[in-house]
């Protein structure tokens, strides 16, 4: 079960989104679907297209399944997504 507390270790992709701070305004306000995660990238389907958002210096907020919604910095994500599952985070 995904908690605020374990949720970086686990898989962001179908999760909803909100761009909360991004170093480029334009992007802050985006939401949708995550539907790709890359080494340094999240793609959100929108609706009105595919929109890539860097993961370093952003801020996302993103919903649980059990509508809980929790804020995180892009900058502690970074990396590819099956190496964050084992390796250690620092709080």
């Amino acid at each position: 079960m995904i908690t605020p507390e374990n949720v970086l270790r686990h898989e962001f992709i179908g999760r909803n989104v909100l761009v909360v701070h991004a170093t480029n305004p334009a992007q802050e306000g985006i939401s949708g679907m995550i539907v790709d995660e890359t080494k340094s990238m999240i793609s959100i389907l929108t609706s009105v297209g595919l929109k890539h958002v860097p993961k370093k210096h952003t801020i996302f907020r993103v919903t649980l399944p059990d509508r809980v919604q929790v804020e995180l910095s892009g900058s502690t994500i970074i990396g590819r997504p099956e190496k964050r599952i084992t390796m250690r985070i620092r709080k």
